[in-house]
């Protein structure tokens, strides 16, 4: 079966569906979702309220907010692009991201909520020393927001240059802008409560289209899976090879150590992603926070199938060359799926539906990174717990328009990129920076405050510097910046080597520190984070 959508071509682009119909839904969802982020900000008084939702959400809202929050624009629009061209090669990005959440739900969540109060920091300097420590895990939760903020505004050039037939590059940093003044407008209004029924509401709308469109996809082949696949493989210029491993991660011995690499991230990276960790503490027990877990698992497990077979039909009813030709490239096999199926109605939903995903994505990341330089740099470092909730929370809201701008410009120099590989990217900075800090304050009680700095900050340079100095940045056609060649690190992803480095950071600094930290403080750490005692007080005090 071989049904290509159509096209509109004209001078100034290429676009699918009508214009004014995804405009028309965009614009409904815009103003519902502000309606319930107006609602949910009159009850935002207290920086209890501001970064933890007052605590109030049960477990099963919760773990449908933490969905909504971890299926960004990689899950929906970068992974189904990643299948159709890759096939499964592109499937290892579902597989990486779904094993990683059991990872964090084993090892992190329930203890990292017993422990701390806002922040991922308020965990590793409770046993440590707190200024240093605090200082580090601040800039190390900014890196990894900007990073995944990167992706997500990437996402949303490619997304609404397609409806729209925008292929000029200003036109798309025109998208990027105003998609980022809206995640503004959402974070400064709403909080942490505003943004967590953004996320509840999108979570849900994601899941049923995903489900929908597969449905519809499978019944296009007479719910034969394996006549999909003959029909990708008839249509893919690779043939057969999109259904073996090898396509994309197989070509060379590097490539294979890529594939290490980005497996490495993607499996630990979730583990120390500070804004999926952050919605742990907006849930009023630690039962509560195991109940979200288990909906937040369900919910993701059953979406990552729906890709498996989203990729696939984009590449049996659509074709690979279509999709890299199309304006937003890989990206952009979601939404050409959808018109295929539905035409520009079922088009406009689903891109309303994505839009949905990348603006929940970006509020929760920019409420996360003002948390952190609020809570963390100004409240405790800077006044020294000298400070009103009120004025802390004054100071989140400025960070928030100053972390916006940044993603802007990051999102308009990231175009083209695919935002699933972006996004591990982000997942590697996070696995370098904080989770060998995290599991070693959690598990290791010889660890120190020089150990914790050596491994934040030694894991954090390590995998930007590799980064930079990659062909993500430069050296190809598809690097961030074309023209160039600074790049000696052959590999995109620095996970392979960034990864093991902090851990040895860790220890090695750990070990050298002639300063030992209070017996006390780690057996009270140890005791609260497995048993929850004390840890209800401690958070609302």
């Amino acid at each position: 079966m071989n049904i290509l959508p159509i096209l509109t071509a004209n001078a100034e682009g290429t676009n699918v569906g009508e214009p004014w119909l995804n405009i028309l839904i965009f614009g409904l969802f815009v103003a519902i979702t502000l309606i319930i982020v107006l609602r949910a900000s009159k009850n935002t008084k207290t920086a209890a309220d501001y970064y933890a939702g007052g605590r109030s959400f049960t477990g099963t809202q919760n773990g449908t907010a933490i969905a909504g929050d971890y299926l960004s624009a990689a899950s929906f629009l970068g992974i189904v692009g990643a299948i159709a061209i890759n096939g499964y090669d592109g499937f290892l990005y579902s597989i990486g991201f779904l094993v990683a959440w059991l990872v964090a739900l084993l090892l992190v969540a329930e203890l990292l909520r017993n422990t701390g109060k806002f922040t991922m920091a308020d965990v590793l300097s409770f046993r440590l020393r707190q200024r240093p420590v605090r200082i580090a895990a601040a800039l190390a939760t900014l890196m990894v927001c900007l990073f995944y903020l990167l992706a997500q505004m990437a996402g949303a050039g490619a997304l609404v240059s397609l409806l729209l037939g925008i292929d000029e590059r200003l036109g798309q940093s025109v998208v990027i802008a105003i998609v980022g003044a809206l995640m503004i407008v959402y974070v400064l209004v709403g909080g942490m409560k505003g943004t967590t029924w953004v996320q509840i509401i999108k979570a849900c709308l994601l899941i049923a289209g995903a489900f929908i469109m597969t449905i519809w996809v499978l019944a296009l082949f007479g719910f034969n899976f394996s006549a999909l696949l003959g029909a990708a493989v008839e249509l893919s210029p690779e043939g057969e090879a999109i259904l073996d491993p090898g396509l994309q991660y197989g070509l060379s011995e590097v490539t294979k150590l890529d594939f290490l690499s980005l497996g490495l991230a993607l499996v630990l990276g979730t583990a120390g992603l500070p804004h999926v960790l952050m919605r742990f503490y907006t849930v009023p027990t630690a039962k509560e926070a195991r109940k979200s877990v288990v909906w937040a698992i369900v919910l993701i497990g059953a979406f990552y199938l729906f890709t498996l077979v989203l990729g696939y039909g984009a590449g049996a009813l659509i074709g690979p060359e279509r999709i890299e030709n199309a304006p937003g490239g890989v990206n952009s096999a979601a939404p050409l799926l959808a018109f295929e199926l539905g035409g520009p109605l079922l088009l406009g939903l689903i891109s309303a539906v994505a839009f949905a995903t990348i603006l929940a994505v970006v509020a929760g990341l920019t409420i996360t990174a003002a948390a952190s330089f609020a809570h963390d740099i100004y409240a405790n470092v800077l006044a020294k717990g000298k400070t009103s909730p009120e004025k802390e929370v004054k100071i989140a809201r400025r960070t928030v328009v100053v972390i916006g701008i940044l993603a802007i410009i990051g999102g308009i120099g990231a175009q083209g990129q695919n935002v699933a590989f972006l996004v591990a990217l982000a997942f590697a900075v996070a696995a370098s920076a904080n989770l060998p800090t995290i599991l070693y304050s959690l598990f290791w009680k010889g660890f120190t405050t020089q150990g914790a700095l050596w491994s934040m900050y030694g894991g954090l340079g390590a995998a930007i510097v590799l980064i930079v100095f990659s062909p993500v940045m430069s050296g190809t056609e598809t690097s961030m910046i074309v023209g160039v060649d600074f790049a000696w690190f052959p590999l995109k992803n620095p996970g392979i080597v960034s990864i093991p480095l902090a851990f040895l950071l860790g220890f090695i600094g750990s070990k050298l520190d002639k300063r030992t930290e209070s017996p006390e403080k780690q057996a009270e750490m140890e005791v609260r984070s497995l048993t929850g005692i004390g840890a209800e007080k401690a958070v609302d005090h």
